[in-house]
């Protein structure tokens, strides 16, 4: 094995420990019990977030010597891997031994969760040492960036014809008819043509997880990253078109009765119903609990909806709505809550919400834009009475959960598509503006910021693509998915500004796409989860004992 890969193993064993030092101490906090405690939790949550930052820095390097391993023993280990690799485990290590940042002014130190001698510890373990003193350096990062100003990129083949193929085949589409378009898309407030969903369904985007017997392709998670990533590494939105159908079928997949699952799941496929998933209300963003949209049956049986919903994505153009809300107003929190699929008119740019009972406003957004957002608001909308999901009551929320794994996992794959735009962006801008009689790739703090870029990225991506192996297998990953989603929004984000740093005053111009990424990747921190929730999610998820696995 090569010496950087075994050196990078013996450094995640001693990661290792110092998480499971850090835990020791946060949980002697927050659960003296053996159990977390809530109240703790929210009063020590700083140490409880940080802790979670601690988990996912140490997976994903977990996730990146795996990477290297697998790219040694196809014949593919070479320089600007041995580079990537360094300079990644450099970078976090350093992080982890000194301050890490949960963002751009919040960092949290060793001496802070009562770790101070672990960090130690890990300092002074000769393989963390290694790539402390010899990881990220002026030197590998200038090398690594001449390799990125001729195209190298770290390796991203999986030695897999059908995941490869996949890459290659919604690279080209992405680049001949997305990229070229986005832009104007964009300035313009423009949802996304239906022709490009058309060509999409085509393509398959819808059906990527749908089981092959309801028409899908039946490829898995893994699969679903890659279409993802390739789409909204064009344009957010396109990439986001896939998560309402994933979102959708996973919930009828896994909770449908067999009629439902017959009746939407090839259509949802196909493409021929584009969903919409209609979960959250003004006034309670992340805390689903208080949900107050009820649907209450009419003298006929079918349910009548009333309340409001926010920032609900694609709604005009939407045929279906995954409509969580409160069915028995008796039973408080989360056991009143039911699932309904309720079908709706698609609607035009002259009259966007045609159905009685059901209204919308849209939401101005400073970006991802191609779908846009609405507030709606239901006063008596008629649903059918079979429309329950799963023929149950007060099953909603716990259905929802099932979903969100998929749903973040598939969060973060986007976002590597919105951080590899960017770094595309910057590395062109780099090589062909010229200061000073030179291009600006050749200053040494532009090149570390794209050196930067990239590895961050490889960091985020096999993070994400481990959490999505683990879901693949049919393992409970709902900590692996908190991560990568919690890792790959940071970096979208600090990717994006970077590339508008690179660009300068052209970077804060419309007429620029980065100025476009920068609004699309701010979003990716707030929703599917925001930052501080999936981190609360990550803390309390490790501080628990894991039951059945």
């Amino acid at each position: 094995m090569n010496d950087w890969i075994e050196t990078a193993r013996r450094a995640c064993a001693a990661a290792r420990l110092y998480r499971d030092a850090v835990r020791a101490a946060t949980a002697a906090l927050v659960a003296p019990g053996g159990k977390p405690d809530p109240s703790l939790i929210e009063r020590e949550q700083r140490r409880v977030h940080g802790f979670a930052w601690i988990g996912t820095t140490v997976a994903a390097l977990e996730a990146v010597a795996d990477w290297a391993a697998r790219v040694e023993a196809a014949g593919r280990f070479g320089e600007v891997e041995k580079l990537a690799l360094a300079i990644g485990f450099g970078e976090y290590c350093h992080q982890l031994t000194s301050a890490l940042p949960m963002s751009q002014s919040e960092f949290i130190r060793p001496a802070e969760l009562g770790a101070a001698e672990p960090a130690r510890s890990l300092a002074a373990d000769p393989a963390v040492r290694r790539f402390l003193d010899e990881g990220s350096t002026a030197d590998s990062r200038a090398a690594l960036a001449s390799h990125l100003a001729e195209g190298r990129v770290p390796d991203e083949g999986f030695d897999d014809e059908t995941l490869d193929m996949i890459r290659g085949q919604f690279r080209a589409f992405t680049a001949a008819r997305i990229a070229p378009h986005a832009q104007g898309w964009h300035l313009a407030d423009a949802l996304i043509p239906i022709e490009l969903v058309d060509e999409m369904a085509r393509l398959g985007v819808f059906g990527v997880c749908i089981d092959e017997r309801y028409g899908g392709l039946g490829l898995g998670k893994l699969a679903m990253c890659l279409v993802s990533e390739e789409l909204s590494r064009g344009w957010i939105c396109a990439g986001s078109l896939g998560t309402r159908s994933e979102i959708a079928s996973e919930l009828i997949g896994e909770n449908g009765t067999e009629a439902q699952k017959a009746h939407y799941l090839p259509r949802l496929a196909d493409g021929s119903i584009l969903p919409t998933a209609v979960f959250t209300e003004p006034d309670t963003g992340s805390d689903l609990a208080s949900v107050r949209t009820r649907a209450v049956r009419d003298e006929a049986g079918d349910w009548r909806v009333h309340g409001s919903k926010t920032w609900i994505t694609h709604a005009a153009r939407a045929d279906l709505m995954t409509l969580l809300c409160r069915t028995d107003a008796g039973t408080p929190g989360y056991g009143g809550l039911s699932m309904l699929l309720a079908e709706k008119s698609r609607g035009g740019a002259a009259d966007p919400f045609p159905d009685e009972g059901l209204a919308g406003d849209e939401i101005a957004v400073l970006g991802y834009r191609g779908m846009k957002e609405y507030t709606l608001g239901f006063d008596g909308f008629a649903v059918p009475g079979d429309a329950l999901l799963g023929g149950a009551e007060g099953q909603g929320f716990k259905q929802l959960m099932r979903t969100f794994e998929g749903a973040r996992i598939q969060t973060a794959a986007r976002a590597i598509g919105v951080g590899w735009h960017a770094f595309d962006l910057a590395l062109r801008y780099a090589g062909e503006r010229r200061q000073f009689g030179k291009p600006l790739l050749a200053f040494p703090r532009v090149a570390d910021k794209l050196v930067l870029m990239a590895v961050e990225q490889l960091m985020a991506r096999e993070l994400t693509y481990s959490a999505a192996r683990h879901k693949d297998k049919g393992e409970r990953c709902d900590i692996e998915a908190g991560m990568a989603k919690l890792l790959a929004a940071r970096v979208a984000w600090a990717n994006a500004d970077n590339a508008v740093q690179i660009h300068g005053g052209n970077g804060y111009a419309l007429e620029y796409e980065v100025s476009r990424v920068l609004c699309d990747a701010r979003i990716l921190n707030i929703f599917e989860g925001a930052a501080e929730i999936q981190a609360q999610v990550i803390g309390r998820g490790l501080l628990t004992p894991r039951e059945n696995g």
